[in-house]
């Protein structure tokens, strides 16, 4: 087995100089960041234990301190266990005060019906939850760790995050994800190099309806790829085909005999008839290529705001 999960799995890379200088570009959006972070005073920050919430709440402690920085993660049925592990031990590894909340999409008719905007109310309800907690303990606001690459992509939670006024100082500071990655990693966080993560829920196609069943069904489809060595997976859910993408590199491993064999026969006892692989490889917000952004109604919303100064957070 030790032979089979000794892929090379494909990782992200960064900027970092031999000599361990961050580039003075990096350095200046750092300041940026934590200029924004000292003005806002005390925060509570929307935190998944991701690369870029990691970062933000790395920077907001070094700027404001333990006693001015709430990290609060999210308790949810759409996030894999093993993401919600690692967010707790980096929260405790960086001594921050966090809270943990549980959420209740799984209760919300509009969420589970999952229509083009179902991010907007599963952000709706996090981000309600959030601010409730910033106004009655004595926060200023909630920021969460939307960068400056997120504009391009269809991310509905952003209009539930600007309706209710959560910050995004990432973004902010103009700080992108190639350049958060080299912070992460000039800081030592262990994160720098954390493949790119989204709920569950994202694995499964708009319109087929959401439950608790086929999200534990997913976890555990990718859960087998995890363990198997595979940095980046999705398990994409199209009822009885299990499509799995990884990064193109990692294609052919994934086709040997001794790994096919494996993941073929664990997903069909997991209740996929077909197991299939997609060519294309991996790619963040597949099931977002048959949206047309033009007609999505978050997507003119987001538009709408931009070209008004507004803000975007993340989802």
């Amino acid at each position: 087995m030790s032979d089979l999960i000794s892929g090379t799995g494909s990782r992200p890379t960064a900027q970092y100089p031999e000599d361990g200088h961050i580039p003075p570009e990096i350095e200046t959006k750092h300041a940026r960041l934590s200029s924004i972070l000292a003005e806002l005073g005390r925060v509570v920050v929307a935190y998944s234990g991701g690369v870029d919430s990691s970062l933000l709440l790395r920077v907001a402690l070094d700027e404001l301190g333990r006693d001015r920085v709430l990290a609060v993660i999210a308790v949810s049925a759409s996030m894999p266990e093993r993401e919600r592990e690692a967010a707790l031990a980096l929260v405790e590894q960086l001594q921050a005060s966090y809270r943990l909340i549980d959420t209740a999409e799984l209760a919300d008719p509009r969420y589970l019906c999952n229509p083009s905007d179902r991010c907007f109310y599963c952000k709706l309800g996090l981000f309600s939850s959030l601010t409730e907690i910033a106004r009655d303990e004595g926060y200023k606001c909630v920021i969460d760790g939307t960068n400056a690459d997120d504009a391009g992509d269809f991310r509905p939670g952003q209009t539930a995050g600007a309706r209710l006024g959560v910050r995004s100082p990432l973004r902010e500071a103009e700080l992108g994800k190639a350049e958060i990655r080299s912070l992460s990693r000039w800081l030592g966080l262990p994160t720098w190099d954390k493949p790119a993560a989204a709920c569950l829920a994202s694995r499964i196609p708009y319109g087929t309806p959401i439950t608790a069943g086929l999200l534990r069904q997913i976890d555990a489809a990718e859960q087998v790829l995890v363990e198997l060595g595979f940095r980046q997976a999705r398990v994409r859910h199209h009822g009885a085909v299990a499509r799995i993408e990884v990064p193109p590199q990692d294609i052919l491993r994934l086709a040997r005999p001794e790994i096919r064999d494996i993941v073929a026969q664990r997903l069909t006892t997991l209740g996929y008839r077909y197991v299939a692989v997609d060519l294309v490889g991996y790619r963040t917000g597949s099931l977002n290529e048959i949206l047309d952004p033009q007609t999505e109604p978050c997507t003119r919303a987001l538009s709408e705001a931009g070209a008004k100064g507004g803000v975007m957070p993340d989802e």
